[in-house]
């Protein structure tokens, strides 16, 4: 951060949160809104929004300040739960306090969560999130918010990879967006089956602009398992697509569009499941 409030990009909040592992006391980073520091660019088909780099404020990037992070044993997770971590997964989540921190400088060299947030702080901080909701009780649905954050910080490591290229950011985002493919199906599957549901997230997101809700966790099960589910042979691939098939198809059923579900969301599924047929129908022949 700079030391002329105008060119501020974010800020420490007033509330105090205090380390449920560790007990160490601080404040959150937050990002500044307005001023044209954000100047939303396109929307990818991961409903990702992109900005642009303003002359003023140069890049921003908003995911890297979503998460609340312990700068001392680095727990983390999304602000509602971070003092919700269940007192019998205390011992567990402090005995990972070292692995946890030498296996997150490994793959973010340098970060360091007592100072303000960069690109690479904001990476770290969602693989942070997905690792420590292994402690979480079913209740807050862990596996939904462990897709989520799979899925931003592989949005992260794209901007990485543009700001490094050659080091390997781009081959850690695209095992990232599998490890998303992954939980986003499997929290469909157990809220299926019962045994978790997705009442613990309140905002599905996936990113900070716009909330896509129910429907737009459906369309990214369908778009992940098509773009990076199962591959090995073509009868795994045949299963995954036609999984992947059904899941799109319920948002046909749910009615026209809407705020939360605009036209050009469903333009963007209809496209999904056409190409879903198409690869189906040639796996066919």
């Amino acid at each position: 951060m700079t030391e002329d409030r105008e060119l501020k990009v974010s800020f420490l909040s007033k509330k105090e949160y205090e380390c449920p592992v560790c007990e160490t006391v601080f404040r959150k980073e937050e990002m500044l809104s307005g001023g044209g520091r954000m100047i939303a660019g396109s929307l990818t088909e991961e409903l990702h929004r992109l900005y642009e780099p303003s002359l003023k404020y140069g890049e921003v990037f908003p995911l890297a300040y979503q998460a609340v992070v312990c700068p001392e044993c680095l727990f983390a997770s999304m602000d509602a739960d971070f003092s919700e971590l269940p007192r019998e997964s205390l011992d567990r989540a402090s005995n990972d306090q070292e692995q946890r921190i030498r296996e997150t400088e490994l793959i973010f060299p340098g970060i360091d969560f007592h100072e303000p947030r960069g690109l690479m702080e904001g990476a770290a901080s969602q693989y942070l999130v997905l690792r420590c909701y292994d402690f979480f009780d079913k209740n807050v649905s862990p596996t939904i918010k462990q897709g989520l954050a799979a899925l931003r910080t592989a949005w992260l490591l794209d901007d990485l990879n543009k700001k490094y290229p050659q080091q390997h950011y781009d081959w850690l985002a695209t095992l990232f967006r599998k490890k998303a493919e992954y939980l986003y199906n499997e929290a469909l599957a157990r809220e299926q089956n019962g045994t978790e549901t997705l009442s613990g997230l309140k905002v599905f997101g996936p990113d900070t602009d716009k909330n896509y809700s129910y429907e737009g966790m459906l369309y990214l099960c369908a778009y992940l398992r098509y773009k990076y589910g199962a591959s090995h042979n073509d009868a795994e691939r045949t299963a995954s697509l036609e999984d992947a098939r059904r899941t799109i198809a319920k948002l046909f059923g749910m009615g026209k569009s809407s705020k939360d579900k605009p036209g050009a969301f469903l333009e963007r599924a209809r496209a999904i499941y056409d190409a879903i047929n198409k690869d189906l129908t040639e796996n066919d022949a």
